[in-house]
């Protein structure tokens, strides 16, 4: 027995390790459950009764052995950083994660729009589920005005309906703001169409409005003949031709030279 005693106290001197999972296996063999230790503390029924004082106090003697020897071990694996498990330098810069590309509506949208920031409008948005007075009363669209029959609307239920256009902002916005106003309103809009290669149910608008004192036909001209060359090029002309839409008047149409 005694001899055994001396091979295990041999072995605990005589182990290095600089892994967690080594060094687990080791306190493990000696403390586990089921360990050398239990083993040895078992058989002191075994030992004669004049011996046992002495074999149990070398038990004992061999547990703290085990004991240091894997508190020592802990710390030295802990202290070097290297204790088998993968670390994270935070000092390294992050991973780069691309990102998906921008809409090319999204992209015209916003060009379009820091035109007219640069003359000082200011973009308004609104909600793409309207309610009737917004997108046709509050525009004097009446129950029979023609234009109701020109835009086929998505009706959700008899007041509510996803907006023909994006007016329905420029109302918003003068409920609530004084003039002047200088405003530039972009977004959906829905209109119950049948969808072809050239058209679509949803489509995008941008409208402007412009409320001043002295603001005349000219100055919507000039306007637009500023955003042409802005967005198509200086050599770029316009030409304004008289035209007929029910819920404006005076009305024209644009035509940009190529």
């Amino acid at each position: 027995m005694a001899e055994n005693l001396n091979h295990y106290n041999n072995e605990i001197r005589n182990f290095h390790t600089d892994k967690t999972d080594e060094l687990d296996q080791f306190r493990l063999k000696f403390l586990g459950k089921k360990g050398i230790l239990i083993q040895l503390f078992e058989k002191i029924k075994d030992i004669p009764p004049e011996e046992r004082k002495n074999y149990g106090k070398d038990i004992n003697i061999l547990k703290s052995m085990v004991l240091e020897k894997v508190s020592f071990l802990k710390n030295q694996i802990e202290s070097s950083g290297d204790n088998n498990i993968e670390t994270v330098d935070l000092s390294q810069p992050a991973n780069y994660i691309s990102l998906g590309s921008r809409h090319p509506l999204s992209i015209v949208s916003k060009q379009i729009c820091d035109v007219f920031k640069k003359i000082g409008y200011t973009i308004a948005e609104g909600p793409d589920i309207e309610d009737d007075w917004h997108n046709f009363g509050a525009l004097n669209f009446s129950p029979e005005h023609p234009a109701r029959d020109m835009q086929d609307t998505f009706f959700i239920d008899k007041d509510i309906l996803l907006r023909t256009h994006t007016s329905p902002v420029q109302v918003r916005i003068m409920e609530k703001h004084q003039p002047p106003l200088h405003v530039v309103c972009p977004g959906r809009v829905f209109r119950n169409e049948a969808i072809t290669a050239r058209s679509h149910c949803i489509f995008h608008q941008i409208e402007l409005l412009c409320i001043d004192k002295n603001i005349s036909f000219a100055d919507m001209r000039q306007t637009l003949d500023f955003f042409v060359k802005e967005i198509f090029g200086e050599e770029r002309k316009i030409r304004l031709r008289p035209s007929y839409f029910p819920f404006t008047e005076p009305s024209a149409e644009m035509d940009i030279s190529c």
